[in-house]
């Protein structure tokens, strides 16, 4: 009985020592590592993806980089590292869930469904769905892919906005926009279905830009978020001030020119209109 009672009381303190341990904040994990993990992408240019010096890159890569993770090592007085890990629509929030990554920065748009599982930064990019098509397809937008075999990515909100607007189209989900587009190029389905600025990436990237084309209207509203675990406000209030701080500098909009601009990975102007928004998400010191 004694030694019954002694082994309980011995493992009563082994989960009494390591209890601090599961109640760790994100903070206070990158505080005791020195590390910021992220989620991100591998074939989304130009916002994140291997290039041919396979160094892993893009815009919302240098956002962490630049911005965020100065942010958090200021605040800690201790140099962060940032480390990569790949994540896709459909294992990013398992991710940030099982602590595997603490951030996801890519193209994750921030809707209400996907608030009760997570919480984001500020908004960082705006973009809306749209399709990608080869030259002569008679597919001009969302009207006219009933019945068609259409492309989207697994998770994405493109794949839940199909489903629910067009039933009749045949989906085809692919884990990623590589698979997507290879499929499109080999003919096994008629379009992809992604946010307008990704589907200009995967031209520019294309053997034969010319060949391809983007089609339709938005039909969705598309604001890139940076996700994280919820109710981390410390996190989250300290990687939005580093976005801020890189939108009211100027920072932000040197990064965008760098990838989205003229000479960039993925020319895609900056309306003024977007500009305007991601000014008045800055707020006031």
């Amino acid at each position: 009985m004694k030694r019954m009672l002694a082994g309980l009381l011995s493992l009563a303190m082994v989960l009494s020592l390591s209890a601090p341990a599961f109640a760790e904040t994100t903070l206070e994990k990158i505080n005791r590592t020195g590390v910021l993990t992220i989620g991100t992408r591998t074939g989304s240019p130009p916002f994140a993806f291997v290039n041919k010096q396979n160094e892993w890159v893009g815009f919302s890569i240098d956002l962490v980089e630049q911005a965020i993770a100065p942010a958090i090592s200021k605040k800690l007085g201790k140099p962060v590292k940032v480390e990569k890990k790949e994540s896709t629509p459909a294992t990013r929030i398992p991710l940030l869930a099982s602590n595997a990554v603490d951030l996801i920065a890519g193209t994750m748009t921030d809707t209400r469904p996907r608030r009760e599982s997570v919480d984001f930064t500020l908004t960082f990019f705006v973009t809306g769905a749209q399709f990608l098509v080869k030259k002569g397809s008679p597919i001009k937008g969302i009207q006219n892919i009933a019945g068609k075999r259409i492309a989207a990515q697994q998770g994405s909100t493109n794949e839940r906005i199909i489903r629910e607007r067009v039933p009749t189209a045949q989906l085809r989900v692919f884990p990623d926009q590589p698979g997507a587009f290879q499929a499109l190029a080999q003919g096994q389905v008629d379009a992809y279905t992604n946010d307008g600025v990704q589907l200009a990436g995967l031209i520019a990237k294309a053997p034969n830009p010319a060949d391809w084309h983007i089609v339709g209207d938005f039909y969705s509203y598309e604001p890139y978020g940076m996700a994280m675990r919820k109710n981390e406000s410390d996190f989250r209030n300290l990687a939005n001030n580093g976005l801020m701080e890189a939108i009211e500098s100027g920072k932000y909009f040197e990064l965008y020119d760098k990838w989205f601009g003229p000479k960039g990975e993925v020319p895609y102007p900056l309306t003024t209109e977007n500009k305007r928004f991601m000014e008045l998400q800055v707020v006031p010191k």
